[in-house]
């Protein structure tokens, strides 16, 4: 089965999975990382919308998903937000310019990606030289415990869900010619991380 076939399968039902890590963290970094945003923005993997209600009004954000089920949630959210509009579309193909937005965004997505790097390349081709990529991600952890971890929970995860818990996501971003800027650990050691990096 297709990650995109799981998630349309499981877009009832996704708010409810990951409610704990929302309400104690996940909000929280949303807010930090995208209320002082400007300009155009791309949210890759917009999922059900949770982080559009923290852009400012003043932002112009498109947002993509390739789960069309998980998009119908998104555009409940979007009903009264006259600055977002949602596409379906593959993170692997952008259907935009080159140079065409000021941020892009990613909140939890780079594990799911059949080929982050033919992604982050894409993503890296539609932000302006001046842009910024954002990016809030679970990725693989250089602690021991953390590690093991991870591996042991990879394959349910990834049945569930497509998810890939032991990807090393920075190395990805890096290797799709990005230079990071800013690597913040935020919880459980170093699984949880915020990334900025320009193109």
């Amino acid at each position: 089965m297709s990650f995109v076939s799981k998630y349309n399968r499981i877009a009832p039902i996704y708010e409810l999975i990951d409610l704990p890590l929302e309400l104690f963290f996940f909000r929280k970094w949303r807010k930090e990382a995208l209320s002082n945003l400007s300009g155009k923005v791309l949210d890759v993997g917009v999922g059900t919308g949770r982080n559009l209600i923290y852009y400012p009004a003043g932002c112009r954000v498109i947002g993509i998903d390739k789960s069309e089920k998980m998009l119908r949630k998104a555009r409940e959210k979007a009903k009264t937000m006259k600055n977002v509009t949602l596409y379906p579309m593959d993170a692997e193909q952008l259907d935009f310019p080159d140079n065409s937005f000021d941020y892009v965004v990613t909140t939890f997505v780079l594990c799911t990606i059949p080929d982050p790097v033919k992604a982050l390349k894409e993503m890296k081709r539609v932000l302006k030289p001046s842009g910024e990529l954002i990016a809030l991600e679970h990725v693989h952890s250089s602690s021991p415990f953390f590690d093991l971890m991870e591996h042991l929970i990879n394959p349910v995860l990834f049945f569930l869900l497509g998810d890939h818990t032991t990807r090393d996501t920075v190395r990805n971003i890096k290797k799709a010619g990005f230079t990071i800027k800013e690597e913040k650990s935020l919880a459980f050691r170093d699984v949880f991380r915020k990334i900025r990096a320009k193109p």
